[in-house]
């Protein structure tokens, strides 16, 4: 009992622990749960016929497909606008820095009906991609803008904060000792917001999977084509299909669960080498 109460740093811990256990339960352990359980409802057979159905292995496909797109997309370009809106000082960097918040803020239905007004092929933006043969709206690409739109936050604030806490006196000295600025950038930027691009590169990624709102106005939800996992559930409990619904969302959890685990480790291996170094 002594050794227990050594342990407890913060006064409360129990509580604060029971608390932390039951919120977590109830709102992500249980809804899973219920998941699962309903899954089992039916046999392997039939729970094996519902998952490679053509047009369930095709949404799945889509949703993967494009919200990697999406998330390496904005890994990339939300490291460079993180990279201005942290070292360089412009008129309007407020607006700017305010505008990566706007995903969030704006409803994901607002977001769709917007996308694909501009992005369809009599659209300010899509008419030009029309021109070049580029089809936008109601295709993968249109699937990919809207998760680019949503998970930019997501790249940028993970990896701003790292950003502003590095140290431009390094930098500094690397330069006068005769390196170069990639190399710079290569030997010591990189390695320190490495675990943060993981980190941010997963949350847009994971968003991605699940998003429904701003893809199924600009997708076009053709079955086979364009058609998302989340609207195909959708469609299975507009029909009643409980069954079916939860065996497609335990598919895309246990695929999430995966792909998050995977990532999770390449960004403990990242920090840790950052250490090492």
């Amino acid at each position: 009992m002594s050794s227990l109460k050594k342990r407890s740093v913060l006064p409360g811990f129990g509580l604060s622990l029971g608390y932390t256990i039951l919120y977590v339960s109830l709102i992500v352990l249980i809804p899973l749960a219920g998941v699962v359980i309903k899954t089992t409802e039916q046999s392997w057979d039939e729970f094996w016929r519902t998952v490679t159905n053509a047009r369930v292995l095709a949404s799945i496909e889509v949703s993967l497909t494009t919200s990697f797109a999406a998330a390496l997309v904005n890994a990339v370009f939300g490291t460079i606008l993180a990279w201005v809106i942290v070292r360089y000082e412009f008129p309007g960097k407020r607006i700017i820095d305010g505008l990566v918040d706007l995903p969030f803020a704006l409803p994901t239905a607002v977001a769709g009906i917007s996308l694909t007004a501009i992005y369809a092929q009599n659209g300010w933006l899509g008419s030009w991609f029309a021109k070049l043969g580029i089809k936008t709206a109601y295709s993968p690409l249109g699937i990919t803008i809207a998760l680019i739109f949503i998970g930019l936050p997501f790249v940028v604030r993970t990896i701003q904060p790292v950003l502003q806490d590095l140290e431009k006196d390094v930098e500094e000295a690397a330069a006068s000792l005769g390196a170069s600025r990639f190399r710079t950038f290569r030997k010591i930027i990189f390695p320190a917001i490495l675990p943060s691009l993981l980190t941010g590169f997963a949350l847009a990624f994971a968003r991605g999977i699940g998003e429904y709102g701003s893809v199924v106005f600009i997708s076009g939800n053709m079955p086979m084509k364009t058609e998302i996992a989340p609207l195909l559930i959708r469609t299975k409990l507009e029909q009643y299909d409980y069954v079916g619904a939860t065996s497609i969302a335990f598919v895309m959890l246990v695929i999430s669960f995966i792909l998050l685990l995977i990532i999770n480790s390449l960004q403990w291996l990242a920090s840790r080498r950052t250490i090492r170094e």
